[in-house]
């Protein structure tokens, strides 16, 4: 019987990250976080998108810091199966 893999259980799948901080961050401050969605919220900016490993996730926590921003919450998004297509003759 094969193994099941997810994105909970493969570290070869970059996990999903939502980090929200206070404030609208300005765009040369968005710069820092290509590869990120940004999006303004409730006056907060929320950055989300795929994060490798831990040491990225740490190394975006600290350019957080570098911006000496509020850090609002941290959260890793539960990402869903892509869905299946249907076989021929299904």
């Amino acid at each position: 019987m094969a193994e099941r893999r997810s994105r909970r259980t493969d570290p070869d799948w970059p996990a999903v990250y939502q980090i929200r901080v206070e404030g609208h961050l300005g765009h040369a401050m968005t710069g820092w976080f290509d590869g990120l969605s940004v999006a303004l919220e409730d006056g907060d900016t929320l950055l989300t998108g795929a994060v490798v490993d831990q040491a990225a996730l740490y190394g975006l926590l600290k350019r957080v810091r570098d911006l000496g921003v509020p850090l609002v919450s941290v959260n890793r998004l539960e990402v869903g199966p892509a869905p299946q297509q249907a076989e021929e003759g299904d």
